[in-house]
């Protein structure tokens, strides 16, 4: 095992300077570089295929003696590993930016004569119980740093390798790619269950495609940062023989131009800067960062030097030579990030044309970002990764299972993107306290699990945004929504790709309709949104406004009775104050061209088997979803009353009795009804039921959410 533990060179300055903590070379895992002999006396054979029997180690920062990493191991404490995140968890988004990039970059460049080898930023770690792996493969520059804004996050819930290529190593990608491969190949016999995560930046890419398609039969997810697929059709190709003959001196100037060409720096300033800050604290934080940027962009010739540089882009011609003539063998699962500002790469058609040549491909397309998308501010690698659903345990992702709470640096991303909303909602939450009480806030909503509330779908489901966001907020305790199986298809892609609330919804746990997912979410204690509506009540048509559109039967009572989980129903009125609806699915039947395309896409969606309710029948069976016309208005207010909870804890006879669990389910459903007409009826009462109002206040008087409402 000694042979797998190599060098990894560490200035005397770790050693030195106790305040300085290296992001990435203070924990190394017991893992082979290219040329040490993998297999050693503490290997074990698995179905005929040898795997180390790993030893995870912490190597301190104390323990760096005369610029090298000493062999003072200590055993990883195990205390620290969790098995599960609560909702606003710290995923330490900001903490680090490209400042730290290029600090540690200059400090591990350093020619130690070593291989290619693997690494875990300190900062990554310890994740949570049974995660999986993920192994990051960097781009031109080699370091493995690129994934420093998002150590700490991907930390949580993956085991991150980095793979570190050093500056004067000139591996061919040919050995690179079996380097990668022994890697996989031996992990994934010891977790053959498991999926691998290849993360590949740029260059990287182009890696992580070769690796794939020569190990189709091992279960991978690639997630591709404008992959460099497409280096022959490169803009800057007619520059690239001006690099091979500009004079040494000259080149201490191409990493202010890599720096542009890379990258926008503006955006990798922004990265640790809260934009809720006035504009003036906005300005000279950008200030600073840009003059801490600029001062160290000088480095970046160390990282790259020329003779580097030229290697680099022998390397990536062989690189995107190699991987494009195996596009077809590769069966993993690939997301593509792509960069509408990339001035290096044509990332934007090439994601569109992995996402057609591949088998299983979805792209993720990023307007306003440039080449070194993983560096730029807005970017959250673990948000788009939850939001597009690639994050599994097992074979097949699972949305109860594998759900991860939002942090809370995606939690006030999405109040800032929705601020607009909410402040023109205004939204006013009643809950029933156990003794009838009608109190603001939600106080009357127990906090014990598991919680089913049920309610009314208002138009396009416009309440849902407020509620999640306030129930966070106020509780800490995250809504499970029950969705549409639609909202989880392709169906409602964009064409342009761009991340959209549907990715939203899924980051905060939308869950497709299913009775397993429904039983798996009260099984485990959580907090369920139930709309028993459905598309039906959220489609409505004109004149239906507020009116409850249920099925018949009892769904959801003798599921909630088995856990003992308690109902709160509830009312929402307010969507008759922001919109008018002007063409519903009667008018819209009457126009050929929409009719016909309501028609395909609905056909489409019942060809990939995820209609819902298809063996009911009456007013509830007819689930066509369409788009409604809708006009919006000068906003009004929403209004919320969550009724007086109701206990199902020791209620056998809801399991046993039919009639029973039918006069609960008339009884939830009135309940959901009288609240509708109390809100109706007192919101006329409310002095600030128009923004006008409310915004007036808010200047004079308080923050928005004091703004008073009427007496209850």
């Amino acid at each position: 095992m000694a042979s797998l533990l190599r060098n990894f060179w560490a200035t005397p300055r770790f050693a030195l300077n106790q305040d300085y903590k290296p992001q990435c070379i203070a924990k190394i895992r017991c893992l082979a570089s290219r040329d040490s002999t993998l297999l050693s006396s503490d290997t074990v054979t698995v179905n005929g295929v040898s795997s180390i029997e790993e030893k995870e180690k912490v190597i301190p920062i104390d323990d760096v003696e005369n610029g090298h990493l000493t062999s003072s191991i200590k055993e990883k404490s195990k205390e620290d590993i969790q098995d599960k995140l609560e909702p606003l968890w710290d995923d330490g988004y900001g903490t680090q930016t490209v400042k730290d990039f290029l600090e540690i970059g200059s400090d591990i460049i350093k020619p130690d004569g070593g291989p290619p080898r693997w690494f875990t930023p300190i900062s990554a770690g310890p994740p949570l119980k049974d995660s999986p792996l993920l192994l990051y493969l960097p781009g031109m520059d080699g370091t493995g740093l690129g994934l420093v804004l998002h150590e700490k996050a991907l930390g949580k819930v993956f085991q991150v390798w980095c793979l570190h290529i050093p500056v004067y190593d000139r591996t061919p990608f040919d050995e690179l790619v079996e380097f990668v491969e022994e890697t996989v190949r031996v992990k994934h016999v010891s977790s053959p269950n498991k999926p691998i995560y290849l993360v590949g930046d740029s260059f990287g890419g182009c890696l992580a495609l070769a690796v794939a398609a020569r190990n189709p039969k091992i279960d991978l997810v690639l997630i591709l940062a404008n992959p460099a697929t497409s280096f022959a059709r490169t803009p800057l190709q007619p520059l690239l023989p001006l690099l091979e003959s500009l004079p040494d001196e000259f080149h201490v100037t191409v990493p202010y131009l890599l720096s542009f060409i890379m990258g926008d720096p503006m955006k990798m300033a922004m990265v640790n800067i809260d934009s809720m800050l006035p504009p003036r604290q906005i300005i000279q934080c950008l200030t600073d960062n840009l003059a801490a940027f600029l001062a160290h962009l000088s480095g970046v010739a160390d990282i790259i030097p020329k003779e580097t540089l030229l290697w680099k882009l022998k390397l990536l011609r062989s690189a995107s030579s190699y991987s494009n003539s195996r596009l077809h063998a590769v069966n993993a699962e690939v997301l593509v990030l792509a960069s509408g500002k990339d001035n290096m790469l044509p990332s934007a058609n090439e994601a569109q044309r992995l996402a057609s040549s591949l088998r299983n491909c979805k792209a993720r397309y990023f307007k306003d970002n440039g080449h070194a998308i993983l560096l730029e501010d807005g970017i959250n690698l673990l948000s788009i990764i939850k939001g597009t659903s690639k994050y599994r345990h097992s074979k097949r992702h699972d949305y109860v299972m594998d759900f991860l709470p939002p942090s809370m640096s995606e939690f006030k991303k999405a109040v800032q993107d929705f601020r607009w909303y909410l402040n023109f909602t205004g939204s006013v939450m009643l809950s029933t306290m156990e003794n009838g009480k009608i109190v603001r806030g939600l106080a009357g909503v127990p906090c014990e699990g598991p919680v089913l509330l049920v309610g009314y779908h208002m138009l396009m489901g416009l309440e849902v945004i407020p509620l999640v966001e306030e129930y966070l907020r106020q509780k800490k305790i995250l809504l499970r929504g029950i969705a549409h199986p639609t909202l989880f298809t392709q169906l409602i892609e964009s064409e342009t790709n761009e991340s959209s609330i549907f990715d939203m919804l899924r980051l905060y746990g939308a869950t497709p309709v299913s009775a397993s997912n429904f039983f798996k979410l009260l099984a485990t204690k959580s907090h369920v949104l139930l709309y028993p509506g459905g598309a039906r009540e959220a489609l409505h048509r004109k004149g239906e406004e507020y009116k409850v559109i249920w099925p018949d039967q009892p769904e959801f009572i003798r599921m909630a009775a088995r856990f003992g989980a308690t109902i709160v129903p509830f009312g929402v009125v307010g969507e008759d104050d922001i919109a008018q609806l002007v063409l519903d699915y009667d008018d819209l039947k009457r126009i050929p061209i929409l009719s016909d395309q309501i028609r395909r896409d609905n056909e489409l969606a019942a060809r990939m088997g995820v209609t819902v309710r298809r063996d009911m029948t009456g007013e509830v069976a007819n689930q066509t979803l369409y788009l409604p016309g809708i006009l919006p208005k000068v906003p009004g207010r929403f209004y919320y009353l969550f009724g007086k909870p109701i206990h199902t804890k020791g209620r056998q006879d809801l399991l046993k009795d039919r009639e029973k669990a039918r006069e609960l389910y008339l009884h939830i459903k009135s309940e959901v009804q009288n609240s509708m007409n109390y809100l109706l009826k007192k919101r006329e009462e409310d002095p600030y039921r128009s923004v006008i109002d409310r915004t007036t206040y808010r200047a004079f008087s308080a923050t928005f959410d004091d703004v008073p409402t009427f007496d209850y």
